[in-house]
């Protein structure tokens, strides 16, 4: 295992686009804590806190796929650049402001999330363009689901020692900045330089205009409510189960098994194509999520967490696959990036439908929305099994059975050479 991640990393370009790429993503990691933080700071309630909240996480989902496809017309630097000094302004603008006048805050949030850089997508896009074959991309992938775990434990960590060094206004302005820093070390590297998107078809829907990519987003949209209902109902777990503190270890036993899995799965070799592969990893996530609804002591919820979080981060990895295969010509950053809006926005629901069910029914309902909507997401996959496997992408490029190592596509020739 640890030899193919060596390799990968040390593939030319390979370590500082996944380490840009992760420093300029913790915003994602730290915004939510740092807005309420700062909110709580100035005196205002929780009901404003967590509303300013929630509006930077739908600015984000809104800002994702427009932006993806202005990088997939424009190129990433340009794009990426611009937006990630807007959304630096906007968290500088909430600090300076603060919660009021609230019309200011407002902006300030939503311009911080809408500017919000599609790095995510433009990682997944450039992976062809660095890596030497199929296999390396989906290691690469599967590392990329995986250090999401790292990336949502340090964000929160980085929040609370600012406020500790120095203030609530300055964890704002921390977040921001390391947006534009790791938007920059990305986008300065040849790959990001160099990258084109191949051409495409002029078309309003974009991305959205292939059914395999809709199928998808359909089923990870599911999966994004149970990852919101999960944070919520461990939230209620640790209630009636010795307060905060039980609440974060099952969040953690549930990162350090998706960690693991992912990891794991990065370091195999598989046969055959990737949606078939994908269905059989979605069995695994939907089949461990019903056993939280036991909610037995500590002691027996922690594995249980664990294997709730094994099968997500393979997936994942394994739908980016997915993703890159079956969006048109010349959309691949925004079909990434529509599958950050998919989990997020589902993420939101998850979260509060979660809330609702586990206040008027107890924990364990909360944790059972976690098992409806993987079985849910699952029955999607299942339903839409011949439009991901047999459909032939209108590009007149075969996604079959019969394909099923495509290996680096030919458009990053030019690139990968660089």
């Amino acid at each position: 295992m640890a030899s193919g991640y060596g390799d990968l990393l040390r593939t030319r370009h390979a370590a500082r686009l996944l380490g840009g790429t992760l420093l300029g993503r913790l915003p994602n990691a730290m915004s939510a804590l740092a807005v309420v933080l700062f909110v709580r700071a100035h005196g205002e309630g929780y009901g404003l806190a967590g509303a300013l909240s929630a509006l930077y996480g739908l600015a984000v989902a809104v800002g994702q796929p427009l932006l993806g496809r202005a990088v997939d017309r424009r190129g990433q630097p340009r794009v990426m650049a611009s937006a990630a000094l807007a959304a630096a302004a906007g968290f500088g603008l909430l600090a300076a402001n603060g919660p009021r006048p609230l019309p200011v805050a407002v902006a300030a949030v939503l311009l911080a999330g809408v500017a919000t850089p599609p790095l995510e997508g433009g990682l997944r896009a450039l992976w062809p363009a660095v890596l030497d074959h199929e296999e390396q991309v989906r290691r690469a992938y599967a590392l990329d689901a995986a250090a999401q775990e790292v990336l949502f434990t340090l964000g929160p960590l980085l929040v609370t020692a600012t406020v500790a060094a120095a203030s609530q206004a300055a964890a704002l302005v921390l977040t921001g900045l390391l947006g534009v820093a790791g938007t920059l070390v990305v986008v300065t590297s040849g790959p990001s330089r160099q990258w084109r998107a191949e051409a495409r078809e002029p078309h309003w829907l974009g991305a959205l205009r292939s059914p395999g990519l809709l199928a998808l987003l359909g089923a990870c949209f599911f999966v994004g409510i149970a990852l919101g209902a999960f944070s919520l109902a461990a939230v209620a777990y640790g209630d009636a189960h010795g307060g905060g503190s039980a609440a974060s270890y099952v969040l953690a036993a549930n990162g350090a098994g998706a960690l693991a899995g992912g990891l794991l799965y990065g370091s195999r070799t598989f046969a055959g194509v990737p949606e078939r592969r994908l269905r059989l990893l979605a069995v695994g996530l939907a089949a461990c999520y019903p056993p939280l609804m036991l909610v037995p002591a500590l002691g027996w919820m922690l594995p249980l967490a664990a294997l709730s979080g094994l099968f997500l981060a393979p997936t994942l990895a394994c739908g980016f696959l997915v993703v890159d295969r079956h969006a048109p010509p010349g959309t691949v950053t925004e079909a990434f990036s529509w599958v950050v809006t998919a989990i997020g926005v589902g993420s939101a629901l998850g979260t509060a439908a979660a809330g609702a069910v586990a206040q008027h029914l107890g924990t364990p309902a909360g944790f059972g929305v976690c098992a409806v909507c993987g079985a849910v997401a699952l029955g999607v996959l299942l339903s839409t099994g011949r439009i991901l496997t047999v459909r032939e992408v209108e590009t007149g490029r075969a996604v079959t059975e019969k394909d099923p190592n495509r290996g680096p596509d030919p458009r990053f020739s030019t690139s990968h050479q660089a």
